[in-house]
């Protein structure tokens, strides 16, 4: 229990909540754990509760009738997803799946209802995450559709500078294959754009390792 609760404390969500309501809302979540490759729901899947991984890594996408693979987002650990099928009583929009060995809490979309509707401070927390995921969903929308790759891939390696509070390097937590499903591409094409920002000065990369070489003129780039 005290194990979920520091997990609950550290998340956007939950966080700001007394010790009397997260041990409430930690007496409604469930352990789940996920081999790697594991599926945890599938589009169209009844959203009968969301998610927050305690331990790994969860990617959310969806699948185009050809079979090429979209990913929208990566959660980590304190980080909630599926949560808006909770409120509006949808199934899920799209798909979710574990990176690696994985743990879950799920919460159950009738007794979370029941403790927003008797705490306004999750409430209010409730709305300013979902409100930071609309503005994530806004910004990728905008970099697929507006930018080309080499923007892209600089606007996520400058997000993720932010992320981990540096500006000389940075760490990819998923593989270059999935970060090309990620950036809307084909891992040939990202090969081919980490080779250029090479040439250019503009990176070096080892492993999963990006080294920034000039963060000026890669902020150009977005």
């Amino acid at each position: 229990m005290k194990n979920k609760e520091k997990i609950l404390a550290a998340s956007i969500l939950f966080s700001g909540l007394s010790e009397d309501d997260l041990a409430k809302v930690a007496d409604i979540a469930h352990v789940k754990k996920y081999n790697r490759g594991e599926a945890i729901f599938f589009e169209g899947d009844e959203g009968n509760g969301f998610y927050m991984v305690m331990e790994g890594k969860v990617k959310i996408f969806k699948m185009s009738f050809e079979g090429k693979e979209q990913i929208l987002h990566i959660f980590g650990p304190g980080e909630p997803f599926g949560e808006v099928p909770v409120f509006h009583g949808q199934p899920f929009p799209a798909n979710a799946l574990s990176l690696v060995k994985t743990v879950l809490l799920f919460f159950p979309r009738k007794e979370f209802i029941e403790l927003v509707a008797s705490n306004p401070s999750l409430a209010l927390n409730m709305l300013a995450m979902l409100s930071l995921r609309l503005r994530r969903f806004a910004s990728q929308i905008e970099s697929l559709s507006l930018k080309e790759v080499p923007g892209r891939l600089a606007s996520y390696i400058i997000y993720l500078s932010e992320e981990q509070d540096t500006t000389d390097k940075v760490t990819l937590d998923i593989p270059k294959g999935q970060l090309a499903s990620l950036l809307g591409t084909i891992p040939e094409t990202l090969s081919r754009i980490f080779a250029k920002m090479t040439d250019e000065g503009l990176i070096h990369v080892e492993g999963r390792t990006i080294y920034i070489d000039d963060f000026e003129r890669l902020e150009e780039k977005e």
